[in-house]
């Protein structure tokens, strides 16, 4: 007698939920989201409306293309990714799914990228200290990765792993919503140009982030292994 393992994928039902609930996660990313995008938009048009040169924006407008790019990409990346935490597109819309996948990664990884660029090579303003660098650099890298990792599952069809390391990589991204607001105490308390509290803040930004996405990813369903009995000939 041989035993056999037939992999099932059992989603949990909530028979509470509905669609209104559906709509929560991508509602509230958004609205996280919406400080960096509008002070994003705001850069931009000072950039195109021809702004006076000052120690705040002299390094973008020396160099605009890769903050340009990076307000775009992040944009497209965070706005357009909230969609993808809906349960009823990623399950009724597989098409839709996969279109907007080929969108968000090549976005994600021109965030991460002229992130890291803009982190390297921008001169650095009054409390961006070679820490808070550091810590960007790391970061960037950390999504860079985590698109790949995404990448490289979803071409095995490993769809589990595919989405989780996605949803990290997306957690990484969303990284200056939530550091909008923890910075509001770090400068009464600290001062915004205070490099040691200002890096450490950030970096709780993003680490808050991905300690909810590993919560995110963990109570997601996941195949059940389920035995089979055959009798040998």
């Amino acid at each position: 007698m041989t035993a056999g393992i037939v992999t099932a994928a059992t989603p949990r039902r909530d028979h509470r939920s509905g669609p209104r609930r559906h709509w929560l996660a991508p509602t509230g990313l958004i609205l996280l989201n919406l400080i960096p995008v509008l002070a994003g938009a705001a850069r931009l048009t000072e950039l195109t409306g021809g702004a006076v040169a000052t120690p705040q924006n002299a390094r973008f407008l020396d160099s605009p293309v890769p903050l340009v790019t990076h307000i775009l990409s992040v944009t497209v990346f965070t706005l357009l990714g909230a969609f993808q935490f809906v349960p009823t597109l990623r399950r009724h819309r597989a098409g839709w799914h996969r279109i907007t996948g080929r969108i968000l990664i090549p976005a994600g990884l021109l965030a991460a990228l002229s992130g890291m660029w803009m982190a390297a090579f921008y001169p650095h303003p009054a409390g961006d200290g070679a820490l808070l660098v550091v810590l960007r650099l790391l970061f960037g890298a950390a999504m860079v990765a985590s698109i790949g990792l995404g990448v490289r599952s979803i071409v095995r069809r490993d769809f589990i792993r595919h989405g989780a390391w996605m949803t990290r990589a997306y957690a990484i991204g969303v990284g200056a919503g939530t550091q909008a607001v923890v910075l509001i105490p770090q400068s009464i308390i600290f001062g915004s140009t205070d490099e040691l509290s200002r890096a450490g803040f950030m970096g709780a930004g993003w680490v808050i982030n991905l300690a909810v996405a590993e919560y995110i990813i963990r109570r997601r369903p996941r195949p059940v292994l389920t035995p089979s009995l055959k009798e040998s000939p």
